[in-house]
């Protein structure tokens, strides 16, 4: 069970409780890429399913959001892939660098990862965690409201968009679920 969650050290202190999830974030660490981080449904699923009181899992949903603008190759994210997956083969594994993700989105380039994982769709998606020198770190750059108040609204970024998030949601069948999920269009 998650118990109480009312604030990031809250959230982060449930993450290290979890072996699957330390696990993969240790994996990840071992890469040593710049500004990395797991973020979107490792964080959010594995908190809606605790609140739901279900176990979290770790490696259904893993994305792996890193920056760097010296390589930004989408050649480069497949290898990456491919040696996590080499070493872990039964976590679905997607990395990306958001040093080239703004072309894809359509956004001005992002200054770093955090700025990247802003614009992700919903605010209770817009949240990545590290393990990084011994310490697990969490950003939420919109907050963790909504993640922990088990709600789906667009971000700033896809404010004037809200059908993708109704799309991702009722795609994603999320209402089936997490039955306590609120979709709000602002």
């Amino acid at each position: 069970m998650a118990g109480v969650m009312k604030s990031i050290d809250d959230v982060v202190g449930f993450i290290e409780r979890q072996p699957e999830l330390m696990r993969v974030l240790e994996l990840v660490e071992a890469l040593s890429l710049p500004d990395c981080w797991i973020g979107a449904g490792f964080v959010r699923n594995a908190v809606w399913d605790a609140l739901h009181g279900r176990p979290a899992e770790g490696g259904n949903d893993v994305d792996v959001a890193y920056f760097d603008p010296a390589n930004a190759s989408g050649a480069n994210d497949a290898a990456l892939e491919a040696r996590l997956r080499a070493t872990d083969p039964r976590t679905v594994w997607d990395v990306k660098n958001q040093a080239r993700m703004h072309v894809r989105n359509g956004d001005a380039p992002y200054l770093d990862t955090e700025d990247a994982v802003a614009c992700w769709p919903e605010t209770a998606t817009a949240v990545a965690v590290r393990r990084q020198f011994g310490r697990t770190e969490l950003i939420a750059p919109h907050g963790i409201d909504d993640l922990i108040g088990v709600v789906a609204r667009p971000t700033p970024a896809f404010r004037t968009r809200p059908e993708v998030v109704m799309r991702r949601v009722c795609g994603r069948r999320w209402q089936s679920r997490w039955p306590q999920l609120r979709v709000l269009e602002r």
